[in-house]
């Protein structure tokens, strides 16, 4: 099955009251882990990379594995560009073969949010590219975009009515509350205007800085109308200390495949862990 847009894959998850993991991953073992984890669970998958992660691998070897992936698994794969700020990366990726892109504006003045998004949805459409783009501003850090807590704000309702039929996007990731990176204390989401904004567009909406939302939040946040979840920084932390385990164990450890084993299966089981908290398990057989 080759790599399909996550523009269906999302709009049958926001009917169906369930969401899709969508997690970033760094390198070629982190791709094959939550690979792994949805051919386990029978499960739709987004992957995802930063532009950061694009830049160090190239988006033609990522476009690659995940197109491997998809042929050998025969699941529902949409491989997505996360969080770009510029428009050549974004054409790029979608000449390498990725099937969504995001576009951020969100730091912009919202006619200009609108502007740079309708100059992406004319060539994605064109190309059958699902296009993401985010309302407000998500705090935290993700790659080198940097929103203290001063400059987040969250989305207005009705500005994303307005927007979605501005710009025709298909995917919206509005700012809710949470933040990328791990929290401090419980995040908080404002669960009525994701009630609100869910009500104003008919479009999926996407839930960023999933790593470390306690499960009845994410439960409440899908049942809402969040049909995209996306997991970053808790799977590179998972990664990064199973690694570290083993050479706190064996210090003089040189083989590469001695430690990335048990790097992916943590990745893997968290992966799992995640795509039963979204409700997407059992769910791929309804996209194929």
């Amino acid at each position: 099955m080759a790599l399909i847009s996550s523009t269906e894959m999302l709009q049958v998850a926001r009917r169906g009251k369930f969401a899709v993991a969508a997690f970033n991953v760094h390198t070629l073992e982190m791709l094959q882990a939550v690979v792994e984890a949805a051919v386990e669970l029978e499960s739709p998958l987004i992957i995802q990379s930063t532009v950061g992660t694009v830049k160090h691998l190239g988006p033609d070897y990522i476009a690659h594995a995940a197109k491997t992936a998809a042929d050998r698994t025969n699941l529902p794969i949409a491989l997505h560009l996360d969080h770009c700020t510029d428009f050549p990366t974004i054409i790029q990726c979608i000449r390498a073969g990725y099937t969504s892109v995001m576009i951020d504006a969100s730091m912009f003045p919202f006619e200009e949010n609108v502007e740079r998004t309708c100059k992406v949805m004319e060539i994605a459409r064109a190309s059958g590219v699902n296009v993401e783009a985010e309302l407000g501003k998500v705090g935290g850090v993700e790659d080198n975009i940097v929103v203290d807590e001063h400059h987040a704000s969250l989305a207005d309702p009705e500005e994303c009515a307005r927007f979605v039929e501005l710009t025709g996007v298909p995917t919206l990731a509005p700012a809710i509350g949470t933040a990328h990176g791990i929290y401090k204390g419980r995040p908080n989401i404002d669960f009525d205007r994701i009630k609100r904004i869910a009500d104003a567009v008919s479009v999926p909406l996407v839930l960023h800085g999933g790593s470390g939302v306690p499960a009845e939040q994410i439960h409440q946040a899908v049942a809402l109308g969040m049909a995209k979840v996306n997991i970053a920084t808790e799977l590179r932390i998972a990664f990064s200390d199973a690694i570290k385990d083993v050479f706190t164990g064996h210090p003089e450890e040189n083989d590469p495949r001695k430690y990335m084993v048990p790097a992916k299966e943590a990745v893997k089981q968290l992966a799992m862990e995640k795509m039963r908290l979204c409700g997407c398990p059992g769910k791929a057989s309804i996209l194929r």
